[in-house]
C-alpha cells in the first residue's frame, strides 16, 4: 500500500479512503495529515509486537484482517474495527494492564498519508482495500487469546 496503489496528493489520497474504504476522512490541511474520528470507525491501539500476536493469530484462525496501521515512532499498532465493544470500565482497566487502548469516541485517528513515506510518520501493516473492517469483538478475542497464552502467542 505504501508503494501507493493510489495518488500521492493528500487529496487523493483523502477520497480513497472516503470512496473506495468508507472511512470518513478529513486532512489537516497545515500538516496534510489526514484523519478519521473514531465513532463510525473504531480502533484499538496497542504495542507494535503484541499487534504482531494479535494479527499472526488471527492469520493462523483464518480470521479475516482489517485495516492495521503502525506508528513507528511510538511503536504501536492501530487496528481499525467496528465500534462494537461496550463503554465498560472493567475492560478498560484490563486493556489498561496491557498498555492497551481503545480509541474514544470523538478522537482523532491519524491515517497514513503520502507524507509520511518521507517522514516516516505511519504506514499501513495491512492497507483497507474496501470498507471491511472487523469487529472489535474479533480483535478483543485474538489479544485477549494471545496475552493469555503468554509471549509465545
Amino acid at each position: 500500500m505504501d508503494n501507493l496503489t493510489f495518488a500521492d496528493t493528500p487529496t487523493e489520497r483523502c477520497a480513497y479512503y472516503r470512496r473506495t474504504c468508507g472511512l470518513p476522512a478529513g486532512i489537516h490541511p497545515e500538516v496534510g495529515r489526514i484523519v478519521v474520528r473514531a465513532g463510525i470507525v473504531g480502533a484499538i491501539t496497542m504495542p507494535a509486537p503484541l499487534g504482531q500476536r494479535v494479527r499472526d493469530d488471527m492469520l493462523h484462525n483464518r480470521i479475516t484482517l482489517g485495516p492495521i496501521i503502525s506508528h513507528l515512532r511510538s511503536s504501536r499498532w492501530t487496528f481499525l474495527c467496528r465500534p462494537d465493544l461496550p463503554n465498560d470500565m472493567t475492560l478498560f482497566a484490563e486493556l489498561f494492564r496491557l498498555n492497551v487502548t481503545l480509541v474514544p469516541h470523538g478522537a482523532e485517528i491519524a491515517l497514513p498519508a503520502p507524507s509520511d513515506t518521507r517522514t516516516g510518520h505511519r504506514h499501513w501493516i495491512v492497507a483497507p482495500r474496501d470498507t471491511f473492517r472487523p469487529s472489535g469483538l474479533i480483535v478483543l478475542t485474538a489479544l485477549r487469546s494471545c496475552t493469555a497464552r503468554g509471549p509465545q502467542c
